[in-house]
């Protein structure tokens, strides 16, 4: 049983990182039933096996413009404990479901809203990606080579760590307060925020004086030399992380170098000189080479692994950090707990799979859940729709 477990939660279907977020509560065992609107668009249809983010919870297609499918809608609200949904201000108002209604309904949910902007601000109702989020934040200028210009870091600091892990942690801190008001909560998590708390420590360090307002020119941004990844004979690459002196002099050690010739570690003029003498040692050797030689040390050396390979290290293995399911590796739940167990969840559903399942348990009569479907009111895949009629 999951830590969640008991919890129901409705995810309007969105893209990203509010499917992310619920993802990590189903993880935790959450209930959950994702409403999807109606699909028009073809390059939306997708192979759904690979839609990682999307497991773990059950699917209703409902048309939110025909006032039966907000009806629906309305009494999945009544019974659950959380509404999560990733859409622009002030969209879910105009379908007569923003948090107002929704809780006039029901006075103990939890809502929650994932935008990149957030609810407010001059920005708000404007477009954006997870690379301009986190550029007005801050956080991609501080990312990448000194002579170039900035690197997106994936999705990972805007939509998913920036906007997805703070809505799930907002969604446990208020179902945590609810316990003591009675009393439901908004929950306006921003994907800008939450990429600027991230930073929360590098601006500490700037306001200091410590970080330098520049790519490539601090001790963990890829200038130090004892901070950075280095090729190896075979094209591949190794990457260090020895900060501190006693796992610096293991990795000197075991490369070959002698300390005191090598001169001090945080003397900026010295770096360019101390990283080619590194860079030229670890093109001596291929990548798994020097994995196997600082495997059992402290020298926080280890091989760069690509997608495929990550699934087969050793000890993710042995962690189980990686699941596989039908031919599939994917990453496990995390974190993980010693009594409550989260768990993979089912398979990623079709769109509007479990409509009718979702009907009877509404109470719909059968008649009535029947006439919605075949009148298009909530929408079912071919193959569930040919068993019913």
């Amino acid at each position: 049983m999951g830590p969640l477990s008991g919890i129901k939660v409705v995810e309007f279907g969105a893209l990203g990182p509010a499917a992310y977020a619920t993802m990590l509560l189903a993880d935790m065992g959450a209930s959950v039933i994702r409403i999807e609107r109606p699909v028009i668009d073809p390059a939306y249809i997708r192979d759904y096996r690979f839609e990682h983010h999307l497991r773990g919870r059950r699917s209703i297609m409902i048309d939110l413009r025909d006032p039966r499918g907000r009806d629906i809608t309305m009494r999945l609200v009544e019974t659950a404990d959380v509404l999560v949904e990733g859409g622009r201000p002030g969209g879910m108002e105009r379908l007569g479901l923003g948090p107002e209604a929704c809780l006039a309904r029901n006075p103990r949910l939890i809502y929650g809203r994932l935008t990149g902007w957030g609810q407010t601000g001059p920005r708000a109702t404007t477009a954006g990606h997870d690379i301009n989020y986190i550029a007005l934040a801050g956080a991609l200028h501080a990312v990448g080579p000194a002579e170039g210009p900035p690197l997106p870091p994936l999705g990972l600091v805007g939509d998913f760590g920036g906007g997805a892990l703070f809505l799930a942690l907002g969604v446990c801190a208020a179902l945590f307060e609810r316990e003591r008001s009675g009393q439901g909560d908004v929950i306006d998590a921003a994907m800008v925020d939450g990429a600027a708390s991230l930073m929360t420590a590098y601006y500490g360090q700037f306001a200091s004086g410590e970080w330098r307002n520049a790519r490539a020119s601090n001790r963990v941004d890829g200038a130090a030399p004892f901070y950075r990844a280095y090729e190896c004979s075979d094209g591949k690459y190794i990457a260090i992380g020895a900060i501190e002196d006693r796992f610096f002099e293991i990795a000197a050690a075991e490369l070959g170098v002698d300390i005191a010739s090598f001169g001090d570690r945080f003397d900026r003029s010295a770096w360019p000189r101390q990283a080619e003498l590194l860079a030229k040692l670890f093109r001596t050797k291929p990548r798994d080479h020097w994995a196997q030689v600082f495997a059992a040390t402290d020298a926080c050396v280890t091989p760069v692994l690509d997608l495929a390979e990550a699934p087969h290290d050793e000890h993710l293995r042995e962690r189980g950090t990686f699941q596989d399911r039908d031919g599939v590796p994917m990453p496990a739940p995390a974190p993980r707990f010693a009594r409550a167990r989260s768990t993979v969840g089912t398979p990623p559903r079709r769109p509007g799979q479990d409509g009718l399942a979702v009907l009877r348990e509404l109470r719909y009569g059968e008649e009535e859940a029947r006439a919605l479907v075949e009148q298009g009111v909530v929408r079912v895949p071919e193959a569930v729709h040919d068993n019913i009629v």
